[in-house]
């Protein structure tokens, strides 16, 4: 069971997406665990054989077992004999198959791949297309229960697309209990604030060059295809941890673990109430424009269901901006084991002083959280500076690091 952050303890196995004896490999989205923020997608990291899942329905710890993944020329452990009567002949050494997760349990004892689901579980042998098993696997049906038009009675893909409606997994599976995910949530801040030593620093920022930048930038272009101030928020603060890479990362072990790339957790609020913080990976080596696409996907999928599990479990840093909401400002609580949150108030005209002259500038107030074991206040002044700069030449937000 994956930890899928700091206010996990647990979860449930909702469904299979790969069936027992079904080949992975990483990056697969082999399952869909069910956490207080929804059900997740489960990607695997390893390349093998998935054999001895759990059932449905099952609610392990983090840690706990899901299923083993048995590799090239591994083969399955045999259970041993309760009462041996006659010596067992000598058979090389099996090799233990390697596990989804690193708790071991009683189910790592290798049966065959079907054993451990019940009769109407197991995918059928039968005659079907190849094109009708890989599309049964991927709805999660039994091709046993279906009757085939085919010769022979043989199994096509339009018999499979024909049973999808009736037995495709429930939308309910996607939900989540908001007050299950308050509690989480509680349980997460209130460790951060009894762990993490806070210090907060704040900037106000003139927004006066990029909101000139965005406004030509999108009158070019659909609706489609252009882009919110928010973008050029999430941007500017990935250049600036870039520059300053003290804060992106994890307190770890005792000791502050910089990470090696830059991926943004964004704040995405959920309709029925709750908050859900998936990564934006490699936030500073994308372009505006694919930026803002993959915003668009996440904040979707968040809503919607579909998010993966690596999304959860590796954002190096967090960006909460509740500007929208018409907050003038944030101070954020740290999400354990990050280093720091950075937050953005609503952007609105101002009185503002330049060149000597008084005059009225749309400015955004930028706030900085951050853990003063791992960074002072003069690393943080950094980053805010940094980022004010990024946000003063727009155009150069394009760029990436060298």
């Amino acid at each position: 069971m994956p930890a899928l952050g700091a206010d996990m303890d647990k979860g449930k196995l909702v469904q299979w997406l790969v069936p027992p004896g079904g080949r992975v490999k990483p990056g697969d989205v082999v399952a869909v665990v069910e956490t207080q923020k929804g059900a997740i997608d489960f990607e695997i990291f390893l390349e093998g054989v998935l054999v001895d899942p759990v059932p449905p329905g099952t609610e392990l710890p983090v840690g706990g077992v899901l299923a083993w993944v048995r590799g090239e020329g591994e083969v399955a452990v045999a259970p041993p004999a309760p009462v041996p009567v006659v010596p067992s002949p000598v058979v090389p050494s099996p090799v233990v198959p390697s596990p989804v997760a690193a708790v071991p349990s009683a189910a790592a004892v290798a049966q065959p791949a079907d054993a451990a689901l019940p009769p109407e579980a197991i995918p059928s042998r039968g005659k079907a297309s190849p094109g009708a098993r890989r599309r049964a696997r991927e709805l999660g049906l039994d091709l046993a229960a279906l009757r085939g038009s085919g010769p022979d009675g043989g199994i096509t893909l339009a018999d499979v697309e024909q049973a999808a409606p009736a037995r495709a997994p429930a939308p309910a599976a996607r939900g989540f209990d908001p007050a299950q995910m308050r509690a989480a949530i509680a349980a997460a801040m209130s460790r951060s604030k009894r762990e993490i030593p806070h210090y907060y620093l704040t900037q106000t920022i003139d927004f006066g060059a990029a909101e000139r930048w965005l406004t030509d930038y999108n009158a070019q272009r659909d609706p489609t295809g252009r882009l919110l101030p928010a973008v050029l928020l999430l941007k500017a603060t990935a250049l600036a941890l870039a520059e300053v890479p003290q804060l992106n990362g994890y307190w770890r072990d005792g000791a502050a673990q910089l990470a090696p790339a830059i991926h943004v957790g964004w704040a995405v609020n959920l309709r029925g109430g709750g908050l859900v913080v998936p990564a934006l990976h490699d936030a500073d080596r994308r372009g505006l424009a694919q930026l803002m696409a993959a915003m668009r996907d996440l904040v979707q999928r968040v809503r919607t269901g579909g998010l993966r599990s690596s999304e959860l479990t590796d954002p190096t840093v967090t960006v909460t901006n509740l500007g929208e909401r018409g907050a003038d400002s944030v101070l954020g609580v740290i999400y354990p084991p990050q280093l720091a949150v950075v937050g953005f108030g609503r952007i609105a005209p101002r009185p503002w002083v330049v060149d000597g002259q008084l005059a009225v500038r749309p400015l955004v107030q930028a706030s900085l959280a951050a853990d003063h074991r791992a960074s002072d206040g003069h690393v943080g002044a950094r980053f805010l500076a940094a980022l004010d700069a990024a946000l003063q030449q727009p155009q150069q937000l394009e760029r990436t690091p060298a």
